[in-house]
């Protein structure tokens, strides 16, 4: 027993343990309990590790009771310590008539939570401890992340999991998030590569979720819902509830503390983060008609003075071969 962890014997059964019977689930090399909680230890065997690594690096893939599976390293050489969480869902998910949500989103659980209801109290105390802290939200996926002094890991890692156990997402925050969401799509429309990427995305099927427009700004996440009588910051709340779901999250620690203790830090506060056992949103079907929507010639007026010449070229997703990065073989 280490760091509050108590740990069974390899092919022992967790009491009650769902997804055991008899023997270790496949795949769970162990099973422990932090503070009440069960938490899997995955094997990393088949785990493909950085090449020529001098540092005492020690890995270790954790899933959570809930769902969250959790990837932690431990560095003892390290001064600064961090945390990402990656939740799957993105603008791709945003509802038809209120194109942003997701991304504002994002911004409002920068505001306060239950545990620490002081405004910005999560950035303040990042950037007071020698830290940086973010997030970004793409087509499928929502991205956090932080890092920190690592003497004041603990308490930061706490008001990060805030984010996704209980954040208070108050509606006093709603005017300024919107203003801060349209100030990005401001800058981000004197931008050739945000404005070429938003015309291909015009050039797709219009009723295919990648046509959306994923920034959002005050017109999408304000004056048009005003117009529909809907209520952005409770459609908001309904987006975060029925997509945030700890089985849908990917979390990343690094810090210079042992793994068991890491792990006691992580069991003990996102266990927490409520599952919805929901899947994930998926887009099977090719955005783009291979009439209608390919073969063509666009030509479009930048914002520099630059000549350019971009070809697109549709291929399969990567997800099943990532291992083998088969667009950078082409892109050399």
């Amino acid at each position: 027993q280490a760091a509050g962890i108590v740990s069974r014997p390899r092919g022992e059964m967790a009491p009650n343990a769902e997804g055991l019977s008899g023997a270790m689930e496949e795949g769970v090399v162990d099973v422990r309990e932090v503070e009440g909680a069960k938490c899997f230890v995955l094997d990393t065997e088949s785990m493909v590790r950085p090449r020529h690594v001098e540092k005492d690096v020690q890995y270790r893939l954790l899933r959570l009771e809930n769902g969250l599976e959790a990837f932690l390293l431990s560095d003892p050489e390290t001064d600064k310590s961090a945390a990402a969480v990656d939740v799957r869902v993105g603008y791709l998910s945003d509802p038809q008539d209120l194109p942003g949500l997701a991304h504002f989103t994002e911004h409002m659980l920068f505001y306060s939570s239950e545990k620490y209801p002081k405004e910005d109290e999560y950035s303040k105390f990042i950037s007071e401890h020698g830290g940086f802290c973010n997030a970004f939200t793409s087509a499928e996926d929502t991205n956090y992340h932080f890092d920190v002094n690592s003497g004041d890991f603990a308490e930061a890692l706490d008001r990060f999991a805030q984010f996704f156990v209980a954040p208070l997402i108050s509606k006093d925050g709603v005017g300024r998030e919107i203003n801060a969401v349209n100030s990005e799509n401001s800058k981000n429309l004197n931008s050739d590569v945000w404005r070429n990427m938003q015309l291909w995305r015009h050039l797709s099927k219009p009723d295919h979720a990648f046509h959306k427009f994923g920034t959002g700004s005050i017109d999408t996440l304000s004056r048009m819902p005003k117009e529909k009588g809907k209520d952005t910051h409770e459609e908001m709340l309904s987006f975060y509830s029925g997509n945030y779901s700890a089985n849908l999250m990917k979390l990343a620690v690094y810090s210079r503390l042992p793994l068991d203790e890491i792990e006691h830090l992580v069991a003990s506060k996102f266990s927490k983060v409520k599952t919805l056992n929901k899947a994930a949103d998926v887009f099977p079907e090719d955005p783009f008609h291979p009439t209608d929507h390919q073969r063509l010639m666009v030509r479009a007026v930048p914002i520099r003075n630059v000549h350019a010449l971009d070809l697109q070229f549709l291929i399969p997703p990567e997800d099943e071969v990532y291992r083998y990065t088969p667009c950078h073989y082409l892109s050399h």
